[in-house]
């Protein structure tokens, strides 16, 4: 009986080691591709890279060892805005695995108690399973589609029904009728291929939603025990449908919904977002330092922050948590932690803690070089973005070379003096920069070219970066 299991087990591992055979990114590739959206950090892109292939060679070791091999989980040290949040949100769609943000800090409000640290396993199994749906309705799209059509069809056209005739002349009156309705639905077909009637008013049965949504409430989360009450009860009281009149291309969006739906196989898509979650998932604790640094209780009415570390310690040690979709192990979860740690240091975690995040890394501040980078060279770069935004206005906006070094030296001036926020200065900086432009479009500038130069930046900037009391509340 073990050994059927464990051949079960086997089988799907290398289900799924084919699958992610299309994701064999080598460490330095995964550090090139983080390098088009994040600029510098490479020790912290280093570290993440390695964490990754450590567990795509985990995949391939011998079954006896593969149970053993515990993910190195990271701590990232450095201030706001310098690339933490968004090195481990590219990375995890890099690799297609499941990610959730948790700010830990949350965990020490009033009303959090030890369990509700489960809920972020929880949410990250929830969004795997949508992810999967996701991928999957994509594969059945092709199918879905036509099924639609011929449900739209069904509507336009509606197929001749087969009578019982006894007399000759009527069965071929029958026949004829099939011809012409053949013919007819035809037609249609093409008038819907060519687009033609998308703004046709159609009726279709739509299932109707019958339960409010219910909040249980009880010494524990309803959830917490497996049962999905609103599947339960769905699947008890008939499903009821309503009428709606929707043009054809709002209809094709519903229907689409409800055959792509229906092709899904629903227990295959949890049983993979679970073998996902386990081997694949990333969850990002944010704000760690907040709970650092505060040993024995707490003064305020707020939860202990070593009662929340302790609560986070099985989690990240490993455990086993109960979703609606199953059981989940968290042994083999990425986790990954960041804080400024401005007040506390990680060695204020307590030991236990500690020693399941074994990898450190220092991110640096970022300097003016940096923002120059940051304004130009990743993908989606600020710059790129609002001149995408104002050429669908028929606006053209430029940057000269000296423009772009003064905003990067008005947002290193202002992180200096004011609060360092890393690269979110630059978002202050340019709002404030373009907000006459951006009103005024497209009434004043439509058909125009503005190019951004060093004196149009000082003009805008220059008084409020002087006048520190100014700059406080508006950069």
């Amino acid at each position: 009986m073990v050994t059927a299991t464990t051949d079960g087990c086997t089988q799907h591992m290398n289900r799924k080691m084919k699958k992610e055979s299309m994701r064999e990114l080598t460490p330095r590739e995964i550090v090139r591709e983080l390098d088009r959206y994040i600029i510098g950090q490479q020790a912290a892109k280093k570290s993440v890279a390695i964490a990754i292939r450590n567990r795509w060679r985990r995949l391939h070791t011998p079954e006896n060892l593969r149970e053993e091999i515990m993910p190195n989980n990271i701590i990232m040290i450095g201030p706001t805005g310098v690339g933490k949040t968004e090195i481990a949100r590219r990375l995890a769609k890099l690799v297609d695995a499941p990610f959730i943000k948790v700010e830990a800090s949350k965990f020490t409000e009033v009303g959090y108690v030890g369990r509700d640290v489960d809920s972020m396993v929880r949410d990250l199994t929830e969004f795997a399973v949508s992810m999967l749906k996701g991928e999957k309705a994509i594969e059945v799209q092709d199918r879905a589609d036509r099924l639609v059509e011929e449900r739209i069809l069904d509507i336009l056209v509606p197929p001749v029904k087969r009578r019982q005739a006894v007399e000759a002349g009527a069965v071929a009156e029958e026949y004829l009728d099939a011809d012409d309705n053949k013919t007819t639905r035809e037609k249609f077909r093409e008038k819907l291929h060519a687009g033609e009637l998308e703004e046709r008013n159609i009726e279709i049965d739509i299932a109707a939603t019958q339960l409010p949504s219910m909040q249980v409430f009880g010494p524990i989360n309803i959830e917490e025990m497996g049962v999905n009450i609103q599947e339960m009860f769905g699947n008890i009281i008939p499903k009821k449908t309503k009428k709606r009149k929707l043009t054809i291309g709002e209809a094709r969006t519903i229907l689409l919904q409800e055959e792509s739906q229906k092709l899904i196989d629903t227990d295959a898509v949890i049983k993979e977002a679970l073998d996902r979650v386990e081997n694949s998932g990333i969850v990002f604790l944010d704000e760690i330092d907040k709970i650092a640094g505060e040993r024995g209780h707490a003064s305020g009415p707020d939860v202990s922050r070593e009662g929340v570390q302790r609560d986070l310690l099985p989690i990240v040690e490993g455990t086993t948590v109960l979703t609606k979709y199953g059981m989940v192990k968290t042994d083999h979860i990425l986790f990954i932690a960041s804080g400024a740690f401005h007040v506390s240091k990680p060695s204020d975690l307590i030991p236990e803690l500690q020693g399941r995040f074994p990898i450190r890394v220092e991110l640096e501040s970022l300097t003016e070089e940096d923002f120059v980078k940051i304004l130009t060279v990743p993908q989606n770069a600020l710059i790129k973005q609002y001149s995408a935004l104002l050429e669908t206005e028929g606006v053209k906006l430029s940057f000269a070379p000296d423009g772009i070094r003064e905003i990067a030296r008005t947002a290193t001036l202002v992180n200096e003096q004011v609060e360092n926020i890393g690269a979110r200065r630059l978002h202050t900086i340019m709002t404030t920069l373009l907000e006459e432009i951006l009103f005024e479009t497209p009434n004043k500038y439509v058909g125009k070219t503005i190019m951004v130069t060093k004196e149009m930046v000082d003009d805008k900037l220059s008084s409020i970066v002087k006048n520190k009391d100014l700059s406080r509340y508006i950069l």
